[in-house]
């Protein structure tokens, strides 16, 4: 029997909202019991942190309706029948088709996303007052079969190294997995394609440096026991789950900012969905002051270029864009060699 559906306050930059909640008590993660309504005042709790990362940007929410066991789909657009605090901007997808995308403008809207069974978070790179210009460059250290978070913690003080190289303060959260996620903040100035190209010159750099720990081979077959940089999470309309982010996995882990001096001891099984509120009370959001000093990706556009220069062209693109100007084509190694050989 479905529990009764009840009734939040939740506070706001417009005074108090009051959003209902059915099913409170549905179990969203069996393994650690927590609720719908638990996952729900875990956002009121995270307010500021939350929307400061995921705020005022286009979002897609992936949606459990039956739990994180459960089959999932993701949400773009505003349904019908969403609250008047759920806004929208229109986005330009990589496809060229123009749509509304949801934006959270405050927290009772992620809120409401929890009455709509919502578990992760995927902000776009940029805002919805210029959603063509990305503000953060991401970029996402994938650990590989063989290798695990520690091989990912290893490799990213090394890239801070290689960013602050080209002009640019970084800023590290787990991904609520295996992997980490730097972000540097940018000058809305350059369009997706470019930062997608500043992403690829950044790994470059850094796999000629740590050739045996990193790899930018967009083929699985050809990536061995080490650290993907994967320059494609850059693109238009590709996304990463944001920081604050629940993600959809047993323990319900979160995707957590952390400082560069708590990296080496991080342990990201322990950021989660009821440890995350008590973290902000003792330290604080390291990412405060993430969007204080933005950067600009001109030294690392120069280093894409220098690179072209070198023979070193564009890499592939997600097997859904349409072909790009300069790509490879979008055959894996191995099958390329037997039709070669064939």
């Amino acid at each position: 029997m479905a529990s009764p559906r009840i009734t939040l306050t939740v506070p706001g930059p417009h005074g108090d909202r009051e959003v209902g909640l059915s099913s409170p008590d549905r179990v969203v993660w069996p393994e650690v019991g927590i609720t719908k309504r638990e996952l729900a005042e875990y956002f009121i709790a995270v307010a500021d942190p939350f929307l400061r990362a995921n705020g005022d940007r286009p979002v897609s929410l992936q949606r459990f309706p039956d739990g994180i066991d459960g089959e999932a789909f993701f949400s773009k657009n505003p349904p019908k029948g969403a609250p008047e605090f759920v806004e929208s901007v229109t986005v330009t997808y990589n496809s060229g088709r123009r749509h509304p995308q949801l934006v959270l403008t405050e927290i009772a809207a992620a809120v409401w996303a929890a009455q709509m069974n919502t578990v992760v978070f995927h902000p776009w790179a940029s805002l919805a007052s210029d959603t063509d210009n990305p503000v953060e460059l991401r970029i996402d250290l994938d650990p590989q079969p063989g290798t695990d978070f520690g091989d990912a913690a290893a490799v990213a003080p090394a890239l801070r190294d290689v960013l602050a190289e080209a002009g640019l303060e970084t800023w590290i959260k787990t991904s609520g997995n295996r992997g980490l996620h730097v972000f540097c903040p940018i000058e809305p100035a350059h369009e997706f394609l470019d930062v997608r190209h500043a992403v690829i010159a950044a790994g470059r750099e850094l796999a000629r440096r740590m050739p045996d720990k990193v790899t930018m081979d967009w083929w699985k077959e050809e990536r061995g026991k080490r650290i993907f940089i994967d320059y494609n999470q850059a693109n238009r309309d590709r996304t990463m789950a944001g920081a604050y982010s629940p993600r959809a996995l047993p323990t319900a882990t979160v995707s957590t900012p952390l400082a560069w001096d708590e990296l080496a001891s991080a342990d990201p099984a322990a950021f989660t969905v009821r440890t995350i509120p008590r973290r902000l009370a003792e330290v604080g959001d390291p990412w405060e002051a993430i969007a204080a000093k933005p950067g600009r990706i001109d030294t690392l556009l120069e280093w894409w270029q220098r690179d072209l220069d070198d023979g070193l062209g564009e890499l592939p693109f997600p097997p859904e864009f349409p072909k790009m100007p300069g790509e490879p084509p979008r055959v894996q190694p191995s099958r390329a060699k037997k039709e070669d050989d064939g």
